[in-house]
Order: structure tokens, then sequence, then C-alpha cells
């Protein structure tokens, strides 16, 4: 018989919709021969060893995240292109029922991470190429989405640091074409939040790529970046290759662009 306790506590740190680790919930309080009756009691349900959901609600990939992002030590962030459709700015649609998400971090993904749920694919990004420590929590470049009332909200990247975070991307995992599209929506950046971001990106191919398509859309906001201050190294970067060079910023970039 489970303590009447216990089974409060685990509901309260449990509710339907998010998951949990048996490290986690031990942290939390919950001891571990509580917990391994509450398994055999079907209070928790296995998903896969060691990780539990308190009831059989379909798990959505924003629960998942969410539940990561109360668990995990490193901070861990929506960003990307995932970040971008959250705020109706990527122009993506989703072509199948399996969601990728990007998912942002210094730290490394639990190995359960893809294993407990069909509906969603996460792809997970380091951000040690990427931003300093004083940028990762930096709730200034920051966003929230509270995805159902009552539970935790999801933190993701807001869209002058999301942008930056995808161009990384450019052109394996995203096409030139996709960011040219997204990019052109993005008239209401904040100068005041992207030049500290751009000081302090590590990605020199990100700075110079976001420049240059900034440039290409003769955005309003572009006036008051110092492109002069940042950090874009020396030499010349292919991304895109058989691509021209833009002696500007010493880019390679598709010949039809």
């Amino acid at each position: 018989m489970l303590n009447t306790d216990a089974r409060q506590r685990l509901k309260t740190l449990l509710p339907s919709g998010l998951v949990a680790t048996k490290a986690w919930l031990q942290q939390q309080g919950l001891d571990l021969h509580f917990i391994d009756n509450a398994v055999k009691s079907r209070t928790l349900r296995m998903l896969v060893p060691g990780v539990y959901v308190c009831d059989e609600t379909p798990l959505s990939w924003q629960g998942i995240v969410s539940s990561l992002q109360r668990m995990q030590p490193a901070f861990i962030t929506v960003g990307g292109i995932t970040a971008l459709n959250l705020e109706g700015l990527a122009h993506y649609q989703i072509k199948n029922q399996i969601v990728p998400v990007s998912l942002y971090s210094a730290g490394s993904p639990p190995a359960w991470l893809n294993k407990i749920t069909a509906c969603a694919n996460f792809e997970w990004r380091g951000t040690r190429r990427l931003w300093p420590d004083s940028i990762i929590e930096n709730a200034a470049y920051l966003r929230e989405n509270q995805w159902r009332q009552s539970l935790p909200p999801l933190h993701y990247s807001g869209p002058e640091r999301a942008i930056i975070e995808l161009l990384a991307d450019v052109p394996k995992n995203i096409s030139f074409e996709h960011v040219d599209q997204i990019m052109q929506g993005l008239f209401t950046l904040s100068p005041r939040k992207l030049e500290p971001l751009l000081l302090a990106n590590c990605s020199i191919k990100s700075k110079r790529l976001f420049l240059w398509l900034a440039e290409r859309h003769n955005h309003a906001w572009l006036k008051y970046l110092k492109p002069e201050q940042y950090e874009l190294g020396s030499g010349k970067r292919v991304i895109a290759h058989s691509g021209r060079l833009d002696t500007t910023w010493n880019i390679t970039v598709p010949k039809d662009m």
C-alpha cells in the first residue's frame, strides 16, 4: 500500500502531461521503495526503464521538453527553427505526424529522449560554439510559451536569438532558400537585442550570413547595428559550395541569390 503523503507528493510532482525520471523523483524526496511500489500498483507507468508518467494521457513534445527543462542540470531551450515556428515566423509546414524539435543546451541529451514517444524527433544542438554562458540563460533573449494551463511553460529563444541559431545549420539542415524566406519576414527584430547577441555570438558563419541576409532584405533595423565591432574572423568562408563569393562579408552564397 502506498503512503498517502507520498502519493499526494507524487501527484504534485508529476501532473498529467509531464514525465519524470526515477533519479529526479528521488531528488524531490520520494524514496526508491515508494517509486517501485507505485510502478507495481500502476500509479506510475513506465515509458522506458527509469522514466515515468502518471496516466495514459498521450504525451506532447511540449510536455516532454517542459519536463526536461525542470529536470536537467544544464539549461535547455527550444531554439532555431522550432522557436521561430512558435512565433509564426518559420514558414514551416509539418508534412507528417513526427514533429522535428530543435533543442539547444551546453549539456548532453538524455539517452531516453527519442525513445519515449513517436510524436516528435528531438534534434539536439550544442551551444558551446554558439553562445557564452552569459547569453544562454539570459531572460532578455528568451520567451515563454504557456502550452497548457497550470503546467510549467516552455522556454524558447526569442526571434533575435533563434535566427542566429538557425543560421549555424545552413546548408546542412536548412536551405539558403528557406532562411532567406524567413529573414524576409523578420522586419520587426529589435536592434537593441541583436547588438549584444551579435557581439557575443561565437559562430563567425552565423554572424556573416545574418549580416548578408539583413543587407539583402534591407531591413530598417540594420542601420542600428555596428558590424565593425563584431568578431567576424578573417578570410573566406565557403557556405554554399559552387556558389559565388560575396565580397562584403566574404562568404560564398548560391549563384541564383
